[in-house]
């Protein structure tokens, strides 16, 4: 899966958190998206630390 992306929600913690890293594992750069800015660049943060491509897009999918 080297090389291509995913848009993983709910990334800021839980399954979503989960989801995302072992997906980083696998080469995978990730668009992370959350409700909680905070936390989701505390992820993005420890992503990147490791050397994953990753960036933040907080928002809530479930609004228009």
């Amino acid at each position: 899966m080297a090389d291509q992306v995913a848009l993983v929600t709910g990334a800021s913690r839980g399954i979503g958190q989960a989801c995302a890293r072992v997906l980083a594992r696998s080469g995978v750069r990730l668009a992370l998206v959350a409700r909680g800015a905070e936390e989701l660049a505390a992820e993005v943060s420890h992503l990147t630390r490791e050397g994953v491509r990753a960036v933040a897009l907080p928002g809530d999918v479930a609004q228009e």
